[in-house]
């Protein structure tokens, strides 16, 4: 099949989604209309209003092809600044851990 018979109506060659916790992230070939592919790296996450609906944010950049090895050589730095500093975290999930009461007094602690 052609490339010319895969692309729909918007331009669109290929798409890739990835669910990563609360957000999503698509990675979407297209084409221009001089028929040169670009991608588009899009973050999509649920947001809830005081109404209880809700909407999805989203957040796009656009990555031509004459600067995917610059990309690629920035985001393999920056991933690899964190691996090697980031500190140690034990709750993965990111949430703050429930605080429970507590029947100590400050008169058991022996002032």
């Amino acid at each position: 099949m052609s490339e010319e018979l895969e692309k729909n109506d918007r331009g669109d060659l290929f798409s890739k989604s990835v669910r990563a916790g609360k957000r999503t992230y698509f990675f979407d070939v297209k084409s221009t209309r001089g028929n040169d592919y670009y991608l588009t790296i899009t973050e999509s996450k649920k947001r809830f209003g005081t109404d209880g609906k809700f909407s999805y944010e989203k957040h796009k950049i656009f990555l031509y092809k004459e600067d995917f090895e610059k990309f690629i050589d920035g985001l393999h730095e920056a991933i690899n600044h964190i691996k090697e500093n980031a500190p140690e975290i034990e709750n993965t999930n990111y949430e703050e851990p429930e605080k429970k009461d507590s029947d100590v007094s400050f008169e058991d602690l022996g002032t």
